[in-house]
């Protein structure tokens, strides 16, 4: 593979602000695996944001950027996964997986898409020094015929559209939206862009910590809603502390604690047709390893109030943030009924078929 621009290439990132400003260039924020895309002829790489090679768990990928993109060329988007009309960010997260019988039986069952949105270099010429309008013009020209699961990423410099975006594409599983300035060259490993992301608040039990990989603090906090059963479902966990407070959780906490997991709602943690049959902390996957999982049980009596983005299933998507704590609310109200569900978006009307 001989390129303008070789791999490994450290995508360019975004910084959090709380609303969409203006003067810029707008697209969806896509909850995928970012990619960026080499292909010189028959030759096609799928880097990942770390550097690592995604190229083996997306065959189907590969073989349509060998239909759809120009002959020599990289490529900066999001492989997503798209499935009565919403995006299904954990179908992507059962591609990561060792066999490639098993990878190339998932490619078959659950296609993913290759969505478009920067464009570096286009035969022997790098675009990254170009400011963003120029690389758009290049990218709409350059992906002019391609078909799906190749598309070319939306974007709009309105900001009006921009706004009804963000409130429309939430019903299909998208984060939010993303600015870009258009003056702006190609910058690896920078946030230089803006993005603006859904947050709700949810009043969740704590029911145990994590201590922090430096020492017997608070590394993490174990959330958990109730369901229609009756049974606590660990659903995810706040992290984000400064060091000083996580001391302080760690004495706050001290009359929670108990002894042992016997008659913890999760004191099956350790059992693999327990975590088959319910949300539970500490589950061994692939993903995990050999990373210690080992966790602290609390008596589940304490309520908090945390922000998130959005639900992935019957869990947060993300780390969430502390609020506060809700001393007003009973544990056993911390039911999934309080999470708002938005209006529905068919992602059909922006990929097609």
């Amino acid at each position: 593979m001989q390129l303008p621009v070789m791999p490994p290439v450290s995508p360019m990132l975004a910084k959090s602000v709380a609303e969409i400003p203006p003067g810029m260039q707008y697209e969806a924020k896509w909850d995928g695996f970012r990619a960026i895309v080499f292909r010189d002829g028959a030759e096609v790489e799928l880097g990942s944001r770390t550097g690592k090679p995604l190229t083996r768990y997306f065959p189907e990928v590969v073989e349509a950027c060998l239909r759809e993109l120009p002959e020599r060329c990289v490529v900066d988007g999001e492989i997503v996964i798209a499935r009565d009309g919403r995006l299904r960010f954990e179908e992507l997260l059962e591609r990561i997986h060792p066999a490639a019988s098993r990878v190339r039986t998932l490619a078959e069952r659950t296609p993913a898409s290759f969505l478009a949105f920067d464009l570096l270099a286009l035969g022997d010429r790098a675009l990254d020094a170009l400011p963003l309008a120029d690389r758009r013009a290049a990218l709409t020209g350059a992906l002019a015929g391609a078909a799906p699961p190749v598309h070319l990423a939306p974007a709009t410099t309105d900001l009006e559209l921009a706004r009804t975006w963000f409130t429309r594409f939430e019903g299909a599983g998208l984060d939010g939206v993303v600015a870009k300035p258009l003056d702006q060259p190609y910058r690896p490993g920078e946030r230089t862009m803006f993005k603006v992301k859904h947050q709700r608040t949810a009043d969740c039990v704590l029911a145990g910590y994590r201590e922090h990989k430096s020492g017997p603090v608070v590394g993490s906090l174990l959330l958990g809603l109730y369901d229609d059963d009756g049974r606590l479902q660990h659903v995810g966990v706040c992290a984000s502390f400064p060091m000083a407070r996580r001391r302080e959780l760690v004495e706050e906490l001290r009359e929670l604690r108990m002894d042992s997991f016997a008659g913890h709602p999760w004191a099956a943690w350790t059992d693999e047709s327990a975590q088959a049959s319910s949300r539970l902390p500490g589950g061994q996957s692939r993903w995990t390893g050999k990373k210690d999982l080992s966790w602290v049980p609390l008596r589940p009596e304490r309520v908090c109030e945390v922000a998130y983005d959005h639900m992935e299933g019957s869990r947060f998507r993300h780390t969430t943030q502390f609020r506060h704590w809700r001393p007003d609310r009973e544990p056993r109200g911390c039911t999934y009924e309080q999470l708002a569900e938005p209006v529905s978006y068919d992602l059909a009307e922006l990929l097609g078929p």
